[in-house]
């Protein structure tokens, strides 16, 4: 998977979890806010490993020499 792939489907899931956990907190269901935080943190380290891997490249890149 890309690293724009990787923070496109981590704010997709970030963006998921934060709606999960308005509607649980609105209608007092903390299975769903519990899951709305889950999907948010795992949102979060998707977009991490898609900076990761842009760093990744990056250093690659300087290393063989194409700036």
């Amino acid at each position: 998977m890309s690293s724009t792939t990787d923070k496109i489907k981590g704010l997709a899931n970030e963006a998921v979890g934060t709606i999960k956990q308005g509607v649980g907190n609105a209608t007092g269901n903390d299975k769903l806010v519990a899951e709305g935080k889950a999907q948010e943190l795992k949102g979060e380290a998707q977009k991490t490993v898609g900076d990761v891997k842009d760093g990744a490249k990056t250093l690659a890149d300087k290393v063989v020499g194409k700036h």
